[in-house]
């Protein structure tokens, strides 16, 4: 590529690699200082760009920006790849006709929304109608888009299940797919109505606009179906990683070429591709994918920080900021309203129409994306450069704003739905618990001169598989098991004379009662015990004193029967 033609080419005083070692090394270490900080990774990324971009120190300025042109192309196709990976069919089979509808519905509203507010503002503001219709056209089409990474990491943190999480799932995904291709096409007649912004002729109407924007589309679908078919082939034959690894950026890279040459959409084409990788055989889908995304992370700090190179704000109209809250005011007005009325149209449950669209407010990567491919489409001179500058002003500034309040929204919606906490794993409910919760203080216990016919009494009538023996001032010390029970059986003549001083072992370990399950239930696993006894906490030095028994079989049990409830909850509001 250009911009790495040579590690001694110069921007400024200081060497093209050095920039880019700098923007890889200071974004990832932005990112997690903002993570520290509970902010998304994102913005570090962004707030290094602004740093070193022309906003600042002006280390990375427009012309290498515009050298960076195929780089931005390439993490764009892979943010398109891995979309693609996620509209599996079994998502269609599982929900057919009712996600299609809430996805359009909720997709159109917002870009109906954002769009007329847009354009209307900018008139009233302007009084440019040119102008106008292309910002409504194309903030409307970018504001379809979901972050899906941001909405999903929500959705884990809180552990969530129900109706309400598994159609987020499936939208965040289709969402993107539907801001590509409304975006082809706004894009297309846009390009039309301001003509001298990208060199295009202004030839035909609005029928000749939506031809170009119907053939770019079908392109690139014909181009990444073809591109995922051939990959597919290779990968069924070929089985070594490294190979894989460089027959998957080769095919995607491939499709991102031919798009831009051809004049297609290179997003809509690598998600083609992913989608037909995804489908014709999962598993070997899941590597595939696998690999991306491990290959990805340098990939998308690079593209977020130039990103923030892009943006200048200090000679920023004041009309921008107005722009960008309208946009932010507008995209949740159109998300969450066209959520409810395709949730009611479709019959879903109440939680997806009150809550599916305060989760679909986060915006990130593709919104991004979208923005940089416009200020590509129309050019960085006169009128275009004006409409480019502005697109990427408004997302990102908007984006900043609703990272920060998109993932609050998200957690709040399926807390109000109920659904928090209902996706848990056994371990997950155990790390929650301490022995305090599971320990029976019911267990019986023996003084140590308790008869071998008292115990064998008590034992009739309790499933205990271990009984504690304590002395006067009930401390523990010692433990009688079913095993050692039976082997007294064999002292024929003595029987009558056994007590518990006598069949008991020593304790082999013992919890108190604030130690975590988890710990508790590690320790029996490991030295092969069926139960610990516990103690109270010891005060003033001196030892706690026996409070319960806690068994292996019934924690397990307990468990089980949580999970059950939960999942039967789950199942109480599915579909």
């Amino acid at each position: 590529m250009m911009l790495l033609a040579t590690s001694s080419s110069e921007l400024g005083h200081l060497p093209i690699l050095l920039i880019l070692g700098g923007a890889l090394f200071f974004g990832t270490a932005g990112a997690r200082l903002f993570r520290r900080i509970r902010f998304p990774q994102v913005l570090g990324y962004i707030v290094i760009g602004l740093i070193v971009g022309r906003m600042w120190l002006g280390l990375i300025d427009g012309e290498m920006l515009r050298n960076f042109e195929p780089f931005n192309a390439f993490a764009l196709g892979i943010i398109g790849f891995m979309i693609g990976g996620e509209l599996h069919r079994d998502i269609f089979k599982r929900f057919g006709r009712q996600l299609i509808v809430i996805v359009l519905a909720e997709g159109l509203a917002a870009c109906i929304v954002v769009g007329s507010l847009i354009g209307g503002v900018t008139y009233l503001i302007t009084g440019d109608v040119q102008l106008s219709l292309v910002l409504g056209l194309l903030l409307g089409s970018i504001g379809v888009a979901t972050a899906p990474a941001a909405t999903v990491r929500v959705l884990q943190e809180s552990k969530a299940k129900g109706p309400l999480t598994t159609t987020v799932f499936a939208v965040v995904a289709l969402d993107d797919a539907l801001a590509l291709a409304l975006f082809a096409i706004a894009s297309s007649i846009a390009i039309r109505i301001l003509p001298a912004a990208a060199g295009a002729a202004a030839d035909g109407g609005i029928l000749v606009a939506l031809a170009h924007a119907a053939r770019d589309l079908l392109g690139a679908a014909v181009l990444g179906t073809a591109s995922g078919l051939l990959l597919n082939w290779i990968l069924r034959r070929k089985r070594d990683q490294e190979r894989a690894l460089t027959y998957i950026v080769g095919t995607l890279t491939l499709v991102i070429g031919l798009g831009r040459w051809l004049g297609f959409d290179t997003i809509l084409a690598a998600m083609a591709l992913g989608v037909v990788v995804t489908n014709l055989a999962p598993r070997r889908a899941g590597s595939a994918f696998e690999i991306v995304e491990r290959f990805a992370p340098p990939i998308y700090v690079l593209f977020f920080v130039l990103v923030g190179a892009h943006l200048y704000f200090n000679d920023m109209e004041w009309w921008l900021g107005v722009l960008v809250g309208v946009y932010i005011v507008a995209l949740a007005i159109g998300k969450i309203s066209g959520s409810y009325l395709g949730g009611r149209w479709t019959g879903a449950p109440a939680t997806v129409r009150k809550y599916l669209g305060l989760c679909m407010l986060c915006q990130a990567g593709v919104a991004v994306g979208l923005a940089l491919r416009a200020a590509e489409l129309f050019g960085d001179q006169g009128a275009g450069a004006l409409v480019g500058t502005i697109v990427i002003t408004v997302i990102t500034g908007a984006i900043f704003i609703l990272e920060l309040a998109g993932p609050p929204c998200v957690k709040y919606a399926v807390n109000k739905a109920g659904e928090a906490g209902l996706d848990v794993t056994e371990e997950d409910l155990m790390a929650s618990y301490t022995v305090a919760d599971m320990v029976d203080r019911s267990a019986p216990t023996f003084p140590q001169g308790a008869p071998l016919t008292m115990i064998l009494r008590t034992i009739a009538d309790t499933d205990a598989m271990s009984y504690p023996v304590v002395d006067d001032d009930k401390k523990l010390v010692g433990v009688i098991t079913l095993n050692d029970l039976k082997q007294s059986f064999s002292a024929e003549g003595l029987t009558a004379w056994l007590v518990a001083f006598d069949l008991m072992k020593p304790v082999p370990d013992m919890v108190t009662e604030q130690l975590p399950l988890a710990d508790a239930v590690d320790r029996m696993r490991q030295q092969e015990l069926d139960c610990l006894p516990v103690l109270s906490e010891p005060t003033d030095g001196e030892e706690g004193r026996f409070v319960g028994l806690l068994e292996l079989r019934k924690v397990t049990r307990m468990l089980s029967q949580e999970m059950l409830r939960r999942q039967q909850q789950v199942d109480a509001a599915s579909f």
